[in-house]
């Protein structure tokens, strides 16, 4: 088995790639014609958006939409890069919500929180172990 994609369900797709697009620098990878999935070119795994009608359809209504006026989720989507004050900087200049700025934590690992404009919680964070990520 391998871990294929994350699928966060979302009021608009569109606006989904465009934000994490301008926020973290990932580019659409696929774009159904009807918007109402598309993914996101983020490496080995994919991340993926499919709006609340598909979640109606897929699960008849039975699961918990995100909202930022509400506590995150018990889920986050992380994001590693070298330089996570910049990366916590331009996401938050693309819109997203802060939550906890970069702080080192005591393993070593700079760690920052934000929430996507639908609430949905992300991590951005230093690689662990000193390793650098290519490509940033």
């Amino acid at each position: 088995m391998k871990f294929g994609y994350t699928i966060v369900y979302v009021v608009s797709v569109v606006e989904a790639l465009s934000f994490y697009q301008e926020a973290f620098g990932f580019e659409t990878r696929f774009l159904h014609e009807s918007n109402q999935y598309g993914e996101l070119e983020t490496g080995e795994t994919v991340l993926a958006f499919a709006t609340h009608e598909m979640g109606e359809m897929n699960l008849e209504g039975k699961y918990q939409k995100t909202n930022p006026d509400s506590a995150p989720l018990g889920i986050e989507l992380a994001f590693v890069t070298d330089d996570v004050a910049s990366a916590y900087t331009k996401a938050i200049a693309a819109g997203a919500i802060p939550l906890k700025k970069p702080v080192e934590k005591p393993w070593g690992q700079t760690v920052a929180y934000i929430r996507d404009k639908e609430g949905s919680l992300i991590e951005l964070c230093s690689p662990m172990g000193g390793l650098q990520v290519e490509g940033i």
